[in-house]
């Protein structure tokens, strides 16, 4: 089973998964070198198939090119440490493949659904037109077990973004049903560019849900039931007790070779449902990406640790320049953040990891809010905007369940942020809840974060889809109606989405084609 929510399954079967690296640059070509991943796919004999009727998962491949085939399917994972988990997988691989294009590409990626539920795929972060969002119920009907649909759109504007399931996603992006998706802008320039997704899991077959007897599920086969709602869950966090780096754990994660002299860029990516802080030991690095989009002017940092909440992605740039073997590792003293660390090991040197800080040493958290040098800023939070927006986001129980609302209101029933093209929009957001983190979620549009807790950005400008709020803090965003259709803005602990917390943005001027088929099952969350 997965986290909180009612797909009961055993752990069960082995399986092995080598790591997804991302493909490396070759500065003298500018052309990348895949060879990192051509590690063969994984041998299934047919004892195992008449074991299970699940595959074993295998080897990420890099995709690109114009036409892109995916599948999802049953799988069995093998997190590094003796653990299998039954989880779902896009060509059967554990991240999915990465996707890889070119800046202003058209790129037709046709899904055929294996599983036995229906599901979609969301491109999370790119701007794409309305009716390839892949929102069930929203911009199109769930894709049914054994039938296909085709995604089609330009990959119009740079960065690391990645792809995963919006049907039913607190489910089907739990159990590992994403991938990541790179659109390489023209003038980068990296030896080495590693991609690396964070996702955490639960070895426990059982989980304490609200209102249920457990004792009552005893017998019931459920490995193929999906939720009729994670809003019944406890949300209980702390089964998570498996955390990942691209499907692995610790040791059994591959390590990252690199030269001495080379520019390296690491492209993290957090598919989960929890906030990591991640520590890059002996080398000053450059953030040099938000959530796919450049900053200006970004300077060395040294021994700071990068908060990435669920659905957030952080691009980081270091020189190898301290030969050796050190880690990229989750800072923390709880013995479930050693599972979340990969070693990085120069070709010319050997031995073990150099013994950097410990990670029970204080640290400070990266500051985007005066990071990087001023320029001109689109938006500024004191202009005329058309459309201004609270959203008051807070967390209660309703009729004995937990529900999470925008202005004690649950999705469906949450006010629209109704615009029209070429609108500007503020918003608003204010994290009530007393305990819950609430990464909020924007489809379609880039916001610009005009400031923080009373305190305007100074820094560069930061241009992101997601953004995380602590309880008691307060951001200020705002963004361009530039891009027509029905767009969700939803909390990425998809727990607090499926238990109420979304909202759309509608365009007035936008008439939507979309017929809703009520017997497709559609889930948008």
């Amino acid at each position: 089973m997965r986290k909180k929510h009612k797909t009961y399954m055993v752990i069960a079967a082995v399986a092995s998964l080598s790591l997804l690296l991302a493909a490396c640059t070759n500065a003298a070509t500018g052309k990348m070198d895949h060879s990192q991943m051509d590690m063969g796919d994984e041998k299934i004999s047919a004892e195992n198939i008449k074991k299970s009727s699940a595959s074993l998962v295998k080897t990420p491949q890099v995709l690109s090119g114009n036409k892109i085939n995916l599948s999802a399917s049953e799988g069995e994972l093998d997190v590094g440490n003796g653990t299998t988990i039954p989880v779902y997988t896009f060509n059967n691989s554990i991240p999915g493949p990465q996707i890889r294009v070119k800046e202003g590409e058209q790129v037709s990626i046709t899904l055929t659904n294996k599983l036995p539920v229906p599901t979609t795929i969301h491109w999370h972060g790119l701007p794409v037109p309305n009716a390839m969002d892949g929102i069930p119920g929203v911009t199109q009907n769930a894709i049914q077990p054994g039938e296909t649909f085709t995604y089609s759109f330009t990959a119009s504007t740079p960065g690391t973004y990645w792809y995963h399931s919006h049907q039913d996603a607190v489910n089907q992006l739990d159990k590992g049903l994403y991938g990541s998706f790179v659109v390489e802008e023209a003038s980068d320039s990296y030896d080495r560019d590693f991609t690396l997704m964070l996702d955490e899991w639960a070895s426990s077959g059982t989980a304490s849900m609200d209102g249920m007897n457990m004792s009552e599920m005893d017998g019931m086969d459920m490995s193929n039931t999906e939720s009729s709602g994670a809003e019944e869950a406890a949300h209980d966090m702390s089964m998570y007790d498996l955390y990942t780096i691209n499907g692995k754990m610790g040791t059994a994660t591959q390590t990252l070779k690199v030269k001495k002299g080379e520019k390296v860029r690491l492209r993290l990516i957090n598919a989960g449902f929890l906030t990591h802080e991640m520590h890059l030991h002996g080398h000053d690095f450059r953030v040099v990406a938000l959530d796919g989009q450049s900053l200006n002017e970004p300077t060395a940092l040294k021994d700071q640790l990068i908060s990435i909440a669920p659905g957030e992605r952080y691009d980081i740039e270091f020189v190898a320049d301290n030969p050796g073997e050190w880690l990229l590792e989750e800072h923390g003293d709880d013995p479930k953040v050693e599972g979340m660390r990969v070693k990085i090991a120069y070709e010319e040197e050997g031995g073990t990891a150099n013994d950097a800080e410990n990670s029970s040493t204080m640290l400070p958290t990266f500051d985007m809010t005066s990071y990087g040098k001023a320029g001109k800023k689109e938006l500024t939070p004191y202009q005329f905007y058309d459309v201004r927006y609270t959203m008051e986001l807070g967390t209660k129980e309703q009729d004995g369940e937990t529900v999470y609302t925008l202005n004690g209101k649950t999705y469906p029933d949450t006010e629209n942020i109704a615009v029209k093209k070429g609108d500007k929009v503020l918003v608003r957001m204010v994290n009530n809840s007393a305990t819950d983190d609430h990464p909020m979620h924007l489809h379609g549009h880039f916001f610009q974060v005009l400031s923080k807790n009373g305190t305007d950005l100074t820094g560069s400008r930061v241009l992101k889809d997601t953004i995380n709020l602590k309880p008691g803090e307060e951001v200020i965003v705002a963004f361009i109606a530039d891009n027509p259709g029905n767009w969700m803005f939803h909390c990425h602990d998809l727990h607090h989405a499926s238990a109420g917390m979304m909202t759309e943005v509608t365009y007035s001027d936008f008439k939507s084609t979309f017929v809703n088929d009520p017997k497709a099952g559609n889930k948008p969350e």
